[in-house]
């Protein structure tokens, strides 16, 4: 299987193929409500293997993402079972998804669709995704034993009521079937999905198959988003959309245990509760700069048997032991936190983004990864500078932080579900990453991306490290 991987990495590799990049399948664009260049059969077919007509009430798409990732070793005195392995290792990870939808309604003011998604996702991360708060590769699941058997990605329903006549152009996607929606709407999804689907997306720092790879550049890390190991949960959400803002909330099932592939189905028990509201701005409305942005404020609270630092940390200190925060009567405890996420268009093929997020750090974290705060901020270029126009250029900052409880479990030897080197000489995890993405032909693209962490795990005896990467990409 490692082979085949290998061999298809290269077989897509920039050197052996030639060069271009639009939003990918699941990447939801910006402007959604009010866009106003929805894809025609003809222009998919550039970026598609296969051409998707609009006409169809039938939507059957895929993509297939392989990424190989590799680094040289890094200086590190100690290391325990969740460390990230200082020797040199590398790792392939292959995603595939079979996207597939149907129009129950055709009618815009009562837009009825049924999603069902199929994936399956094989192979490893570096160190099996571990010792990296900010790991980097989105595509890795954080369970290897789960192996590579397809499962159900998401199953739902969406419905759009319509609030108005008014009609305006959507772009078709595997998340909405719809080209045209009412101006004014309400949105509703029940099933099975994952939150960062509909929740403080980004077009310049989401999507992983086209953009950047580290988990915390494309989605905010300190928003311990409700999920299981897979990252998907089953959901009930609703949105209100109009002209300038919209505002959308979501109940989901969290996990029972942290990091763990079972739902609790109690949502008396536990359940997450998602919040966002977003104001998006054209050329036309926009108050200072004339040019598209957006701006979108995220909060959330999950209910869960999380274990508290520093309940933890007292009682190892009380016993001599090392701490377990599992270690714990069964309880339902709070997490709760917000997050603010901005983008911004700078001129002709260049847009920026920014996001900013914190959460209370006391409880565990259980669902997404181990970040307490979390600063980003990046740009993107088109390649139609230099005469490429679907390829694309991006740079990425972020650093990010845990609280002074969490810090003081890691240091007295405790681990988390990604996170423990054994001790702990605490400082900011920073990472630097940038990306070519280059299309090919069609629907194929390649890439290569460098990360760059300093401080490991928040661990200033470890690192810095740096993390090299060859992405292959297929939309058909």
């Amino acid at each position: 299987m490692k082979s085949f991987l290998l061999g298809a990495a290269c077989l897509f590799s920039p050197a052996l193929l030639g060069q271009s990049t639009p939003p990918a399948p699941d990447s939801p664009p910006v402007y959604e409500s009010q866009s106003t260049d929805s894809q025609s059969t003809d222009s998919q077919s550039t970026v598609t293997l296969f051409p998707h007509p609009d006409s169809w009430p039938l939507y059957i798409a895929g993509q297939a993402n392989i990424v190989f990732q590799a680094h040289p070793g890094f200086h590190s005195p100690y290391e325990s079972t969740n460390s990230l392995l200082s020797r040199g290792e590398y790792k392939v990870s292959l995603v595939g998804t079979l996207y597939t939808g149907l129009e129950l309604i055709r009618n815009p003011r009562w837009e009825t669709e049924f999603l069902f998604d199929l994936e399956s996702s094989g192979g490893r991360g570096v160190s099996e995704a571990l010792g990296l708060a900010g790991f980097t590769n989105l595509d890795v699941v954080r369970n290897p034993s789960l192996g590579s058997v397809p499962y159900v990605a998401r199953v739902q329903i969406h419905a759009t009521f319509g609030l108005t006549d008014t009609l305006v152009e959507q772009t078709r996607s595997p998340f909405a079937l719809a080209t045209r929606v009412p101006a004014r709407r309400f949105e509703f999804r029940f099933g099975r999905m994952s939150m960062p689907d509909l929740f403080d997306t980004n077009s310049v720092g989401t999507d992983s198959h086209l953009q950047f790879l580290n988990w915390t550049v494309d989605n905010n890390g300190a928003w311990d988003y409700a999920a299981d190991t897979r990252g998907y949960t089953y959901a009930s959400t609703l949105e209100f959309d109009t002209g300038d803002w919209s505002a959308r909330y979501a109940l989901a099932l969290m996990p029972t245990i942290a990091n763990g592939v079972d739902l609790d189905w109690n949502i008396r028990r536990a359940r997450g509760e998602n919040y966002e509201v977003d104001w998006n701005r054209g050329p036309a409305q926009h108050w200072f700069t004339r040019k598209k942005g957006a701006i979108r404020t995220i909060a959330f609270v999950n209910h869960a048997n999380m274990g508290v630092y520093r309940e933890a940390n007292r009682k190892a200190l009380e016993t001599g032991t090392t701490p377990d925060i599992q270690d714990h009567a069964p309880k339902t405890t709070a997490k709760y936190g917000f997050g603010l996420n901005v983008e911004q268009e700078l001129g002709h093929g260049i847009r920026g983004y920014s996001r900013f997020g914190w959460n209370e750090g006391q409880h565990e974290s259980f669902a997404y990864t181990e970040v307490d705060q979390t600063f980003s901020g990046g740009v993107d270029i088109s390649g139609s500078h230099w005469g490429k126009a679907n390829d694309k250029v991006g740079l990425a900052l972020v650093s990010n932080a845990i609280k002074r409880d969490h810090q003081e479990y890691l240091a007295l030897g405790g681990k988390g579900f990604i996170l423990g080197d054994g001790r702990l000489n605490y400082a900011r995890e920073d990472i630097l990453e940038t990306y070519y993405n280059a299309h090919i032909w069609r629907g194929l693209f390649s890439a290569f991306d460098i990360q760059l962490v300093d401080h490991p795990g928040y661990n200033k005896d470890r690192g810095p490290v740096a993390m090299f990467t060859v992405r292959s990409h297929v939309d058909f």
